[in-house]
């Protein structure tokens, strides 16, 4: 299948921290129908043989106007993101997508564990806007480890949350030191889910050295690969 390109113009541009910036853009060719947790691929006209290809998770759910709102950090060196840093309102981009399919399940039937490093959290928050839209009202824990104690996203929004929906809990954590210690503070949070005999959900979004650790801890305490759903974005 050929891969369908449009324009989409930026409505706007906003710093959510130092390193973290956001889009809103407005596809003005067909709208885009996603569900929470998939991607789309900008076609970015920076590198050596553009255009350079970069995927971001939508962090809102789909809006009857049709905007996207794309979240991504700024990367040391990164033609991607440095391009997109500097993007102003009234520009446009090219896309395509939606693709992806770490999504929820149509039914859940047991506790949903999210885990989340930095901008991971991106596609999960996505996945809570959704539900909390549609009134869900089963257990949910989120773990959501940042570089640093003011590059917690969503922090405000996420605590809350927390206040507001009892079964909800949300749980940040700062690992300064990498994603080693990131894995190494997530596994206590997690432990008591693994030994317990009564399967959970658990949605892992991150760098792969994050990610992979934790599924194989899962997958150790008895639960297929297939059971444990992740998304890594390097």
């Amino acid at each position: 299948m050929t891969e369908q390109i449009q324009s989409a113009r930026v409505l706007s541009a906003t710093d959510l921290t130092s390193q973290v910036r956001q889009l809103v853009v407005l596809p003005t060719g067909q709208p885009i129908g996603f569900k929470p947790g998939q991607w789309v691929s900008l076609k970015l006209p920076v590198g050596t043989r553009p255009p350079l290809n970069r995927a971001y998770s939508m962090a809102a759910p789909a809006t009857a106007s049709g905007e996207l709102t794309l979240i991504f950090d700024r990367v040391t060196d990164g033609l991607g993101s440095g391009y997109l840093f500097q993007m102003k309102p009234g520009e446009d981009l090219a896309l395509s997508g939606p693709f992806g399919n770490f999504v929820l399940p149509p039914a859940i039937d047991r506790e949903l564990i999210l885990v989340a490093r930095y901008t991971g959290l991106v596609p999960i928050r996505c996945m809570l806007k959704e539900l909390y839209g549609q009134r869900y009202r089963d257990p949910v824990l989120l773990i959501a480890v940042a570089p640093a104690e003011d590059e917690l996203l969503f922090h405000q929004e996420l605590l809350s949350l927390a206040v507001t929906q009892a079964n909800f809990r949300y749980l940040p954590l700062v690992a300064a030191n990498g994603e080693q210690q990131a894995v190494e503070l997530t596994l206590p949070m997690l432990r008591p889910f693994l030994d317990r005999p009564t399967k959970v959900l658990p949605m892992l979004c991150g760098t792969k050295g994050f990610v992979r650790p934790l599924r194989s801890r899962f997958v150790e305490a008895g639960y297929d690969r297939k059971e444990v759903k992740i998304e890594t974005y390097d």
